[in-house]
This record gives C-alpha cells, structure tokens and sequence, in this order.
C-alpha cells in the first residue's frame, strides 16, 4: 500500500537539553556565597539530606580528629574547636549513602593549608556592580544583568538599546527595563546611561536624592538646570544662550549661571577619573571576597585547590539510607506512597550532591587548564601574561566555552604570592601592556618630563610590544593616568 503525498510521513531530530545538564550550568555559575545558600535551602526542603558538621582547626582550617589537628600537630582548645563548627567546613568522598566534595584533591596531614583563605582582596568594579544588582533582582532576571553588564562600554554608557537585549535573550523588553533601572541606580551616577542628556538626568537624580537623605540643598537642583538638560543640552553645546533664554522666559545670565552649574556639578561620562573606577559598582564601601581556588606552590610544583572541598560535608540521611536499601524487602511491607517519598527524596539528594561534585571537578579541570597555559603568570606577575581565550581554554579541556563562562564568572582566585584575582584576569591579555605602562610614567617622574601618548607607544615598541596611540591612551585613562599636559 502506497501512502499519498499528504499523507506523507516525516521525521525530525530535534535537540532538548536535559533537567539535569540545566541544574548542573545553574550551580556551576553560582558563586561560593550563593552555593552556600542553595545548600542551605535544599538541607531544609530535602529531609533526606544532612548536613554533617565537623570541627576545624582554628588555625589552618583542616578537619579535626576529635580535638587534635594532625597538620598542626597541636590541640587547640575547647573554645577555639567549637568557634569552628560551622554550618558549612567541608567536603569528604561519598561511599553507599554519602556524597560531597573530597576525593584527589583534599589535603593529607603533609600538605599545609594556607591560613590567607580567610582573607580576600577587594573586588574589582564590574564584580562589584554585578553583585549589588543580583542582590537586588530575582533569580530569574539574573541572565538580563549579564547582558546588560557586558553591554556597558569604558565609560560606562550601555551600548545597545533595550529592545536589543529584549530579542537577544527572548524576553520582555519592560524586564530589561526594569533591571537597568536597578543597574542605574546602584551603580556611579550616570552609569547605563544611553547618551549623555540620560547620563546627566541621572547625575541630578542622584543629587537630588543626596540632598534629600542630607537635608541639604545644591545649585544643580535649580529647576532651570534640569529643564535645560532635558530639552536644550544640544543648543547649550551650540552656545546659543538667546535663544534658550528666549524659548525658557529667562535672562541670559540665568542661561550662563545654569551652564556653569552643569560644567562645576555634572560630567559627561559615569567614569571620567581614578577616583571614580575605585568607587566603581557600588555608592557605599566595597566587601571583600573569598577566594573560589587556591593555587600553591608546593616545592616548585604548582597545584590546584577547589576551597568548596575543605568547606562542605553532606551524606544521605543514614534513616533514609537505610530504608531505600530496604525497599525491595518484601518484609518491610512499605505502602505506595511511603516508597515513592523514600525514592523521590533519596534520589534528589544524590542527583545534588552528584551536581555539586561535578561543579567542583569543573572548575579544577578548568584552573589546572589554567596553570598549564598561564604558569609564567603565576609565578611571575602580569608581565609574562600570555594571550588566552574561554574558547581556547573549552577547547583543551574539552568543555564548552559557555561551560567555562559560567565556571569563571564572578569567581577568584589565590595566587601562590596570596593575591587573589577575578578568574578574568587570566584571560585579560592587556594586563601586561598596562603594566609595563604604569612602570614608564613612573620612570619618567624622576626625568622630569612628562611622556606623550606617542612617546609610550615608542617606548613601548623597544620593549616589543606594538600598539597604537589611542590604545594607550585608553589604558592611561583606565589606569587613572592623566595626559602628558596635566602631568
């Protein structure tokens, strides 16, 4: 029998992307704080897992064998052993019933555990930024600041529009608009501005905000200035006072008063100086954050440390354990329902901690990538940074770039010298170009004159690096270096 054409039968392949690969990139792209609160949160919807506390060392950090710590070789006291209890000090290897972090990469009693975990450097503008903004919105809305992040060009202004965005990442253009709003009004005044009259509108709205907080008053809050921002700022570039004055009912000398105002309180750009980059990402003082990775230099090996390893312990349930290795025990006589919570329960608690242990051995899969490619960086400094990319990382270990995206992102690391950087920083090939910059102007202070743009490039060509001049002066201005005149 023979089938019509409109009767035709066709087959199609279509790829979906599995719930557990989803649940896997969700918790690879947290950062440690937030994976933290995700444990948390399951530990209380989940009574098949538990959290399995354990006291640590006070001073290095290393699990406590009842009160005697083998890599210190002392006991610390009572007090000091109970401070350390907390409610998240470590992973270990899952045998049966328990999964965690742990196996190769935990320390034995001959390693030393570096006590500057505890402490972090400042964290850099854009890290700074993005953090206060996820704090701000929901999760869900978490992949529109991404975009909105790396939309923001050097100075500062967002540089594609939001119905852009809107397309790019398939959502409604007006929850774009709604996490920009949140964008602007944490960052530094002006910041996500999409042209400088925007830019400027939301410098006023932050002074008049500060007045408002201060009880104070300021000259730029004068209504004239806001209203020739608003719908003169072109005519006022064109110096054409007569006839804003004319248009607004107003004097000239009011017109000149307002642009005076607008030159001595307003800037064109949200970042303009060095001042400004420091205070990037937030109004108030920055935090500081924890490391994710410690790379140590061990006899002149380098090697690598998930820190999640050393923080976290979770185990199935031992009850629950217990009971599903029971299930098909005809003895136990267990009803439909009392099967399907102990499947449904213990289940999820493996798929977790299966997920968790997974986001470690990527970002160690992804940071011994790191020492391979980057071992000059290491242990040199920025001046022996080689030119690395995502896409080449993904490519020699085997992962996909977005993989390794989500496993850097917001993430830091601890240098053998126990500087801790932003992951970017390996992929930030310019770090050295700047460096060697910075060491020119400082050079030249002792001579007395001052550099030019094209000077530098000179310079740095006898060094063999070949840049143009306006790159120069970008990472001069990025660097809060003045020009050659006002040196």
């Amino acid at each position: 029998m023979e089938l019509s054409n409109d009767m035709g039968m066709e087959m199609n392949t279509t790829m979906r992307v599995s719930p557990t690969l989803i649940a896997v990139n969700q918790i690879l792209a947290l950062s440690s704080m937030e994976l933290q609160q995700l444990i948390k949160e399951e530990i209380d919807q989940n009574p098949a897992l538990e959290l399995n506390e354990k006291p640590t060392c006070n001073t290095c950090g290393e699990v406590l064998h009842g009160s005697y710590c083998a890599n210190c070789q002392k006991r610390p006291d009572a007090a000091q052993t109970e401070a350390n209890i907390s409610d998240f000090s470590g992973y270990r290897d899952y045998d049966d019933y328990t999964m965690g972090y742990g196996g190769s990469t935990s320390y034995n009693d001959d390693e030393e555990f570096d006590p500057m975990t505890l402490v972090a450097a400042e964290a850099g503008m854009m890290e700074r930024l993005l953090s206060d903004l996820y704090a701000s919105i929901p999760r869900q809305q978490r992949d529109i600041a991404d975009y909105l992040m790396g939309s923001l060009d050097q100075r500062g202004f967002l540089s594609t529009t939001t119905a852009a965005i809107a397309r790019a990442i398939e959502v409604d253009e007006a929850e774009v608009e709604s996490v920009l709003i949140q964008l602007q009004r944490l960052g530094p005044p002006g910041v996500g501005a999409r042209d400088v009259r925007e830019c400027l509108l939301l410098q006023l709205d932050y002074i008049a905000e500060l007045a408002t907080d201060q009880e104070t008053t300021h000259p730029a809050l004068n209504p004239i200035v806001r209203q020739i921002v608003s719908e003169y700022l072109t005519e006022l570039g064109e110096h054409k006072y007569g006839y804003i004055a004319q248009r607004l009912g107003i004097s000239n000398e009011a017109v000149a008063e307002a642009r005076d105002i607008i030159k001595e309180s307003l800037a064109p750009f949200p970042v303009i100086d060095a001042a400004d980059i420091q205070s990037w990402g937030s109004r108030s003082k920055a935090q500081y954050v924890q490391p994710d990775v410690i790379i140590r230099d061990d006899e002149g090996k380098l090697q690598v440390e998930v820190i999640e390893s050393q923080r976290f312990f979770l185990r199935i349930n031992p009850l629950y354990g217990q009971l599903s290795g029971e299930l098909r025990s005809p003895s136990r006589g267990f009803s439909d329902d009392e099967k399907k919570h102990i499947q449904q329960y213990v289940s999820r608690a493996r798929m977790f901690m299966s997920n968790i242990n997974q986001r470690r051995e990527t970002m160690a899969k992804i940071a011994r990538c790191l020492l391979e490619c980057q071992d000059g960086f290491i242990r040199h400094g920025v001046r022996s940074l080689k030119p690395l990319t995502r896409a080449q990382v993904a490519e020699m270990t085997s992962l996909h770039e977005s993989t390794v995206s989500r496993a850097t992102a917001g993430k830091f690391v601890m240098l053998p010298n126990r500087q801790v950087i932003p992951f970017s920083d390996f992929f930030t090939a310019s770090l050295s170009t700047r460096d060697v910059i910075k060491e020119i102007v400082t050079k030249e202070m002792h001579s007395g004159k001052p550099l030019t743009d094209r000077e530098i490039v000179v310079r740095l060509k006898r060094e063999g690096i070949r840049v143009a001049r306006r790159t120069v002066a970008k990472y001069r201005s990025q660097m809060g270096i003045l020009p050659s005149t006002l040196r």
